[in-house]
């Protein structure tokens, strides 16, 4: 036993698969942020799973419900505009770093959001889009900050992104820095200015998915996220 568990160690710091398995959200000690090669290891438990795909669970929409279902292990969005908040009572998060696979049908829009907050309809005001687009019209694609940075059709595409093919999505927030990559290539560093006016902008809060609109069918799973430390 302790030589398996010792080649698990091993395996999971030289890197693999971004994802592989369902997570507990046990946390493996009491502050986390003392593991420092948790991102590179896909069973570390400081991991926690916010989906456990068979329901939304803590997930909750605030329009038209009926967009958002369960199917085959994904939270599938198809419908109306609204949006899929996490709403668990531990979801308020500064420094984290969260990861998804991500996956869309041609010509869909979707989006996950960061440092958010709750509200009955419309379009989140607070935080950060990372936008979710690999070949909608809308020329913003996948991994940018929208309104914010911004990148493009050549970008995806040097990430490996199409159609109808799984990528994984991640968001690292540290103080003022975004990172965000697609299948594991940096494709967003941004470094918000000091003194940014508006709502959108870090601070804290949970996530929230987007139902963009009736033609647009996105999938999620794997949703999880791990904290860092609040003094970053």
């Amino acid at each position: 036993m302790k030589r398996l568990a010792f080649l698990i160690l091993i395996a999971c710091l030289a890197g693999g698969p971004a994802l592989t398995a369902a997570f507990t959200g046990t946390r493996a000690n009491a502050d986390c942020s003392k593991c420092e090669k948790c991102a590179q290891c896909p069973n570390c438990e400081c991991w926690i799973s916010l989906f456990d795909g068979k329901t939304l669970g803590d997930w909750k929409p605030n329009e038209h419900p009926e967009a958002w279902t369960v199917q085959d292990g994904a939270i599938v969005v198809n419908g109306l505009r609204g949006h899929l908040f996490y709403m668990n009572k531990d979801n308020d998060f500064k420094n984290f770093h969260f990861r998804a696979e991500v996956k869309t049908k041609a010509n869909s829009n979707s989006g996950i959001y960061i440092h958010t907050q709750w509200l009955d309809e419309g379009w989140p005001q607070h935080g950060y889009e990372s936008q979710v687009n690999v070949s909608h019209g809308d020329p913003v694609k996948s991994g940018s900050l929208y309104n914010t940075a911004k990148i493009y059709q050549d970008d995806i595409e040097k990430a490996g992104l199409s159609n109808d093919v799984w990528w994984v999505q991640e968001i690292i927030v540290r103080g003022k820095r975004v990172i965000v990559k697609l299948n594991g290539n940096v494709v967003i560093d941004y470094t918000e200015p000091e003194g940014k006016e508006g709502t959108v902008k870090l601070s804290h809060g949970t996530f929230a998915l987007q139902a963009h609109d009736p033609g647009s069918t996105a999938y999620f799973r794997n949703l999880q996220v791990r904290r860092l430390p609040d003094t970053e």
